[in-house]
């Protein structure tokens, strides 16, 4: 499987479950419903404009006034737009953008909404999409990691394989399957991870901010 391909699949997957849940339902990003997020995909493909102000700065009130227009439309055309891809005009159409920025966008905010609910359960995901994880774990760990003040072990339980996302001391080593990994450094809580370090240490690292 190809990043691209795991791409479209977390992208056509998200798409069904949220015409299964609807516009209502929660999702793990703070104060967004399936109606936000669904809006949010929207103009961060097809309205680079907007999409400049996602991450904050002087443009953010107006990607929020743009996210909010585009939720108000209907929620049923929002998702087949969502699942149907970018326009033919967007950037993320050019051959190997969408593997490469698609990938852990869609896995994540397709747990955002899976996990959303108190009795969810992780999926089982094969050895290569894990792979895949993992390989984008080792290139952005360290930007994902940096404003943590210890020193950050990443250990892929399957394996047992590491990675220094952070170097110094003390260290707080955070132990799961990629996907586990990947959801706790983008700043999601509901993961099934283990921690080995001072209480003190690891208090810290779960204060610190987390993301690309």
């Amino acid at each position: 499987m190809s990043a691209q391909q795991f791409a479209q699949s977390e992208r056509h997957s998200l798409a069904d479950l949220l015409d299964e849940l609807g516009p209502e339902a929660p999702t793990l990003c703070a104060g967004w419903t399936t109606r936000d997020l669904t809006a949010h995909l929207l103009i961060r493909e097809d309205r680079p404009d907007a999409a400049l102000g996602i991450l904050g700065g002087p443009l953010a009130s107006y990607s929020e006034s743009v996210q909010n227009r585009a939720a108000d439309r209907p929620f049923t055309d929002n998702v087949n737009r969502v699942r149907n891809g970018p326009s033919a005009f967007s950037i993320f159409r050019i051959p190997g953008i969408d593997g490469a920025v698609n990938l852990m966008e869609y896995l994540v905010h397709h747990e955002d909404v899976r996990r959303a609910s108190d009795d969810w359960q992780p999926r089982v995901l094969t050895d290569e999409e894990q792979d895949l994880v993992w390989s984008r774990l080792s290139r952005l760990s360290r930007l994902m990691v940096r404003k943590v003040p210890v020193g950050v072990v990443l250990r892929r339980s399957d394996t047992n394989a590491t990675i220094i996302a952070r170097k110094g001391t003390p260290i707080v080593e955070v132990e799961g399957l990629p996907v586990e990994l990947a959801l706790r450094l983008y700043g999601r809580e509901a993961v099934n991870v283990t921690y080995t370090g001072s209480p003190e240490d690891i208090a810290a690292f779960n204060a610190s901010p987390m993301g690309a």
